[in-house]
């Protein structure tokens, strides 16, 4: 593939900088800064988008049993008659997989990028960044983990305490809060999840152009208010499993 004249600066050894040439197409966009921060921002939103999906889901488990178990039935049966039984929930799936995977390569090497281009620490030691700021990269390790674990638990089984019963989710959710550290570990990724919200949407609208001088404190506002009722959706359903408020 030809070369542009485009080319980014990258950092070499001597004085100054070298000239790095960039290709054009797919390829050029996912080598360039730009383009990598714009994939995070798309596959971001996308995850956003099924969070707030999700989460609404979790919500039906305060209108009893029933409830609950039909909507879980609904996801496996979406696009009946056309398509086969589980069929969307897996394309669903695959999607998120791949939104997952790309946002985690993008934000490795755009770290690994920044760390090569400042080798050195800087001289003043006072911080410049918001504490969710600071904490991204351990918030994605805590959330692929967490994802890991989740799945095992209330998809497969695996990991689920007691006996997993295959078609009654409302139960399996119950088990899982009875314990002490499926509380811990859902509480601890939830608040993980929040604080990488409030970055990652204000972050993305910046990438995507959304944001100027006077979009930016609404922007702000809306990443705080998204990131509070998230955390505050997810949390409350080990909370009520706790406090006997469902059981």
């Amino acid at each position: 593939m030809a070369l542009e004249t485009r080319a980014e600066r990258t950092p070499s050894k001597g004085t100054g900088t070298r000239q790095r040439p960039v290709r054009g197409g797919p390829r050029g966009l996912w080598d360039s800064t730009l383009g990598k921060k714009a994939v995070m921002a798309v596959t971001g939103l996308v995850m956003l988008g099924y969070l707030v999906a999700h989460m609404l889901g979790n919500l039906k488990i305060f209108f009893g049993s029933d409830e609950f178990n039909g909507y879980a039935h609904w996801l496996r049966t979406m696009g009946a008659p056309v398509l086969h039984y589980e069929w969307a929930l897996w394309l669903l799936r695959v999607a998120l997989v791949l939104a997952v995977v790309g946002h985690a390569v993008a934000a490795y090497q755009l770290s690994r990028r920044d760390i090569r281009a400042r080798p050195t620490k800087y001289a003043h030691t006072r911080r410049r960044t918001s504490y969710a700021t600071r904490t991204m990269r351990w918030g994605g390790v805590i959330l692929a983990l967490f994802i890991v674990w989740h799945l095992l638990d209330l998809t497969t089984g695996h990991a689920h305490p007691g006996g997993f019963q295959e078609g009654h989710p409302y139960q399996n959710v119950v088990d899982t809060f009875s314990t002490w550290y499926g509380n811990v570990i859902y509480i601890v990724a939830v608040l993980a999840m929040g604080l990488h919200v409030r970055h990652g949407f204000w972050s993305a609208a910046q990438t995507l152009g959304v944001g100027n001088a006077t979009r930016d404190r609404i922007l702000k506002t809306g990443a705080n208010l998204l990131a509070l009722v998230l955390t505050a959706g997810f949390v409350s359903v080990p909370v009520a499993v706790m406090t006997g408020l469902v059981n």
